[in-house]
């Protein structure tokens, strides 16, 4: 059992915690507001003192921001990790969604490359054709005598 002298020692500020974590510290009271980091115990004078493991639950939080995963499924997750339960079958879930969500943006983007590449090579002749009527060239693109202003 740790007395409250032996807390003191090992309890770490917020500059120790955002030094090791590598996040700032409105981000630390972000988190600690919106329940993914729990109350950290408070000195005297106000001051935040945390334990060890907020370090690792801040990377967690960070490490699952990087796939993608909203605030709410971390929060979810971290629930599940709270009760010691592994959170593995909650994440895969999570982050097969994920990954259709990529695949289906990458499709959309290797249409619109497509579509871009074609448009470009229609581009390098001295006649500008426009791709679709109307698409390209201003309502007003027509001369006054006649004809049509190049694009």
């Amino acid at each position: 059992m740790r007395t409250e002298a032996t807390k003191a020692l090992t309890a770490l500020t917020m500059s120790q915690v955002t030094s090791r974590a590598g996040v700032r510290p409105d981000t630390v009271r972000y988190y600690e507001r919106i329940g993914l980091l729990p109350t950290p115990a408070r000195t005297t004078g106000a001051h935040r003192r945390y334990d060890e493991g907020v370090i690792d639950r801040l990377r967690f939080i960070r490490g699952t921001q990087r796939l993608g995963l909203t605030l709410t499924e971390i929060g979810d997750l971290l629930s599940v990790r709270d009760t010691g339960a592994c959170p593995c079958e909650p994440a895969e879930t999570m982050l097969e969604r994920h990954l259709a969500e990529i695949e289906a943006e990458m499709a959309r983007l290797g249409e619109l490359r497509a579509e871009l590449t074609s448009m470009l090579s229609g581009m390098s002749g001295e006649k500008c054709a426009d791709p679709l009527p109307g698409a390209w060239c201003p309502p007003d693109h027509e001369l006054e005598g006649g004809g049509e202003r190049p694009c």
